[in-house]
């Protein structure tokens, strides 16, 4: 495998980044209230067990933003380690964070897996607009 990270920050090769809505519970809802409402999706707790035991997981959501409004006094952040808390995986998770963090995977639920412009032009054009 190539190094895709620059020096002095090798370690990154063992981050996995996985976005919360969508992913690790459902958010049928939307945004609703600002909360983190969702039940966990069929698979999410023991896969974030399981890949913790060889990678560092680090969620990433738009949740943690820092320009996010309060929700029952709460940052989204804490919300998330509330909820992550509750289903007992917080334990598991290296970081919390709104951007997008240097890994070797991203698991969300709103990727494409870029090839090229010329598919990504008519995957755009066919299968969203």
């Amino acid at each position: 495998m190539i190094n895709k990270f620059p020096p002095g920050f090798e370690q990154d090769n063992k981050n996995i980044a996985i976005d919360f809505d969508g992913v690790i519970h459902n958010f049928d809802k939307g945004y609703h209230d600002g909360t983190c409402y969702g039940d966990p999706i069929s698979g999410s707790l023991e896969a974030i067990q399981k890949l913790s035991t060889q990678y560092n997981i680090i969620i990433f959501t738009a949740k943690a933003k820092p320009n996010r409004p309060l929700v029952n006094g709460k940052t989204g952040t804490q919300l998330v380690s509330e909820w992550l808390n509750k289903h007992g995986v917080l334990h598991c998770i290296s970081e919390i964070t709104s951007e997008k963090p240097r890994a070797i995977l991203y698991i969300d639920d709103n990727g494409y897996r870029f090839n090229n412009w010329d598919n990504t032009l008519n995957f755009i054009k066919n299968d969203i607009s």
